[in-house]
């Protein structure tokens, strides 16, 4: 593990994904409430793309974390920042995805504050966007905490999306 790129957070441990990961992510996108989201993944899926979060980290130098809990050592789930192409360009984009015992407990804003503290004082961002299915009124609460505006809807997929952005300008950290 990278210790420049891994984090503590007041509860969590973040650690950048690779191989070491694999069957963490994949009891997550098997949790019957993540998989309603995400649809049930299989192993194959799973290590498909723990190889590309890691040659994210390696060419991109930043991608998602695993996070643990820092007293208990449980997994959280696995959130920060990826460059992806959204709206039309190549953009920050921070995201999570939390197992559904962890849910409503502070820890997708815990995730992405972490998130926007890297891209925005180690990386030099001007901008980070989400997004999230425009029904998934949990995420949409997230990025309004952490300071994001909605922006407009997209489509992914064929599906609606709402895209929401920060800029460092409006960061308070």
């Amino acid at each position: 593990m990278s210790q420049a790129r891994s984090r503590l957070t007041d509860r969590l441990r973040l650690e950048p994904i690779d191989a070491r990961h694999a069957d963490d992510l994949l009891a997550l996108y098997r949790d019957p409430a993540v998989a309603e989201w995400y649809g049930e993944w299989t192993r194959d899926q799973v290590e498909q793309e723990v190889a590309r979060i890691a040659d994210g980290w390696l060419v991109d130098g930043v991608h998602k974390w695993m996070a643990y809990d820092r007293v208990t050592g449980e997994s959280v789930g696995r959130g920060g920042l990826s460059r992806q192409h959204v709206d039309g360009r190549e953009r920050l984009e921070i995201g999570w995805v939390l197992h559904r015992g962890m849910w409503g407990q502070g820890y997708a804003t815990e995730i992405g504050r972490a998130g926007l503290a890297f891209a925005f004082h180690e990386l030099g961002a001007g901008e980070v966007v989400s997004f999230t299915e425009v029904h998934n009124h949990r995420s949409r609460a997230v990025m309004e905490r952490l300071g994001f505006r909605y922006s407009k809807n997209i489509t992914v997929n064929d599906q609606p999306f709402a895209l929401y952005l920060i800029e460092r300008a409006d960061h308070p950290g």
